[in-house]
């Protein structure tokens, strides 16, 4: 078999992985599309060590490192996607986004010069200094 075949396919799968990265907005269905790119990646090292006819098989030992890596891959950001979805209630990726990021720089929650202790007016710090 030729190696263009395999090499297509590869090409094809990683570019519809992409796609998916790309243009999803559900965590999990991110998380699909990753895994098929390195399903893409896998059918590559395969094609390629089955052309190049090597002695020690380095693309299918590869292989087997590489699906370990995804398998906990998935599995721990599968727990991440759940534990978002269970404190914001959804997991779509740009509503995360949007609640992450503060909206105006008065709304920071962190400021210390918004604290109740010092919310008086001009006056009030004048008359309390005198």
């Amino acid at each position: 078999m030729h190696l263009a075949y395999p090499a297509v396919l590869s090409s094809l799968l990683f570019c519809t992985g992409l796609y998916g990265v790309l243009a999803r907005r559900n965590a999990i269905l991110v998380l699909m599309s990753v895994e098929l790119m390195l399903n893409a990646v896998n059918l590559n090292l395969v094609a390629f060590d089955v052309w190049l006819r090597d002695a020690l098989h380095a693309g299918q030992a590869l292989t087997l490192f590489t699906i370990a890596i995804a398998a906990a891959e998935i599995g721990i950001g599968l727990a991440i996607v759940l534990a978002v979805h269970r404190n914001r209630g959804t997991s779509d990726i740009d509503k995360l986004r949007d609640s992450a990021e503060p909206h105006a720089p008065d709304d920071d929650p962190h400021d210390p010069s918004e604290t109740p202790a010092a919310a008086g007016t001009a006056d009030e710090k004048a008359e309390a200094t005198a």
